[in-house]
Order: structure tokens, then C-alpha cells, then sequence
């Protein structure tokens, strides 16, 4: 017979045996299974993680039911298969692993003051005010702004300028009868430096149904969003739309002002944890002070 109280002592003999350090432990493979799952949707690796999973049910089957020769073939399978999807899916790790690596610890850390603020909204300004202007005379655009991931493969396939950023210069620079203007601008978003301008960027290996309805221009946009977390703005030729690509996702139709809120909420956000940090810092010092 169950009894209520044996279950609630087993419960609370459980509780008092995890540990801090198991505590940690779930939290951080919660986290790696969200960006796993973050990491599959949306991708090829979607459709591949359904055969996997036909495969792993027919493993057990086999397994159970004692057919040998099905059994043999499968365990073969498994034991080549992480190499196999390694090789395939070399891409999407590498991106993966890049994202990683550029939102790690060391830029929450960093200090960032008024000025640079200031730096940031000019470049949205700058962005906001030439995207409207190209949708207006459908002048097509590819614009991306480069955070922590840097982007040295992708500047070095263009012509390399380190030149101030200007709405002047972006209009020279997208003029269709300019030399680089078939290519992508890239914009440190940190010094508000055209870094290079008529970079090839590469293409998104997405095969989304909406895809199929852009150019290799938006397609470009989206392949570099996927590869970094650089913020990209795409201006269409043929249809004046203006479109943004961050993290793979792809959002169109903005005009002057939607495009610069869009662009104050993703490029602010760096700022804004940094100073939630320095606040920290100095909240703790004032305390210690006080102490004393």
C-alpha cells in the first residue's frame, strides 16, 4: 500500500543529498541541451536528427527481438556515424563555436563609458538615415556591422578602406556605377570604421521556404547573421524593402524609424550589461567603504 509519509521522507532524503556542485551540473547540461536544440532548429540538422532518431528505435528493436545481422549493421553504423556527422555538419559547429567564443565573459567585463555610447548612436543614426534614403530610390545595400565575432576572412575578400563613417562615403560606396557596390560594406561597431567595402559574404545553407523568394543579396546577409553575430542591413534593389539579419533570423519591412529602434535594442545591449556591471562594482566598493 502507498504510503504518503515513506514518499515525503524519501523526497526529503533526496533533497538533502544534492549538492551544490549537482545543482551546477544541471544547470550547465540545461544550458547545453537549450543551445543544442537553439543549434538544430531551423537547420539541416533538423530533418538528420529525425533519421537518427528512426535509427536508435530500430538499434533497440534488433536488440531486443535478437536479429543479428540488423544488430551487427547498426552497432557498425553508430560507432562511424560522430566522425560522419563531424564531417558533415562542419559548418554549423564552426559557427557554433565561434558564437561561443565571441559572447564569452571577457566582453561582459569590459567597461564601457558615455562616449562610446554616444559612438553607437551615431552609427545607428548614420545606418538609419542611408537605408531610408536607398529604400527610397531602390539603391540596393548590404550592410554589416561587425561586434565581437570579427569578420578578417570576409575584409580581406574585398578592398580594405579603415575610412570614418559617413552617410557621404556609404553613398559613394553603393552607388550603382561604384566598383564595390555589388558587395558587402563592414562597419566596426565599436570605432565606427568602414573597415572594407565590396566583400563577398557567404551564403546562408538554410533551405527555408522564404529563402526561395530573395536574392543572393538577403541570402548573403542571412549566411553572414548565421556565421556570427554580426547585425546585418540588407536594402532590396528591385523592392526598396529594408531587412535585417541577426543570428539567422531574418525581419523585413522596417522604414527609418523602426529600422533604428531595431538597431538601439541589439547594439545598446552590450552597453547596457556592461554598465549593469560597473554599476555592480561600484555598488560593492561604496559598501566596503561604508563598512570601513
Amino acid at each position: 500500500m502507498f504510503n504518503i509519509g515513506s514518499a515525503l521522507e524519501y523526497i526529503m532524503n533526496t533533497v538533502q543529498t544534492i549538492r551544490i556542485i549537482d545543482v551546477i551540473d544541471i544547470i550547465i547540461v540545461s544550458v547545453i541541451i537549450y543551445y543544442a536544440v537553439k543549434f538544430i532548429r531551423d537547420r539541416r540538422a533538423a530533418k538528420l536528427l529525425i533519421g537518427i532518431f528512426f535509427l536508435i528505435v530500430a538499434y533497440v528493436i534488433s536488440d531486443v527481438l535478437q536479429m543479428y545481422a540488423l544488430n551487427f549493421l547498426l552497432t557498425n553504423v553508430f560507432q562511424v556515424g560522430i566522425i560522419a556527422l563531424i564531417v558533415v555538419f562542419q559548418p554549423e559547429l564552426r559557427s557554433a563555436l565561434e558564437k561561443v567564443g565571441g559572447t564569452s565573459l571577457q566582453s561582459i567585463n569590459r567597461i564601457v563609458d558615455q562616449r562610446n555610447i554616444q559612438k553607437t548612436m551615431k552609427l545607428i543614426e548614420i545606418i538609419s538615415e542611408v537605408s531610408a534614403d536607398f529604400s527610397s530610390i531602390k539603391r540596393g545595400a548590404l550592410i554589416v556591422i561587425e561586434r565581437t565575432t570579427k569578420l578578417g576572412d570576409i575584409i580581406k575578400s574585398g578592398t580594405v578602406l579603415n575610412s570614418e563613417l559617413s552617410v557621404k562615403l556609404l553613398e559613394n560606396l553603393f552607388y550603382d556605377k561604384a566598383p564595390l557596390h555589388d558587395g558587402a560594406v563592414i562597419i566596426n561597431g565599436n570605432t565606427n570604421i568602414i573597415e572594407a567595402a565590396g566583400c563577398v559574404l557567404p551564403l546562408s545553407s538554410n533551405n527555408m521556404d522564404f529563402l526561395k523568394n530573395v536574392g543572393t543579396r538577403h541570402r548573403a546577409g542571412i549566411g553572414i547573421s548565421e556565421n556570427s553575430d554580426a547585425v546585418v542591413v540588407i536594402v532590396s534593389e528591385e523592392t526598396g524593402k529594408i531587412s535585417t539579419a541577426v543570428d539567422g533570423r531574418f525581419e523585413r519591412d522596417y522604414d527609418r524609424n523602426s529600422l533604428k529602434k531595431e538597431l538601439t535594442d541589439i547594439l545598446l545591449e552590450d552597453h547596457s550589461i556592461s554598465n549593469n556591471f560597473k554599476n555592480f562594482k561600484n555598488n560593492r566598493k561604496h559598501n566596503k567603504n561604508n563598512k570601513t
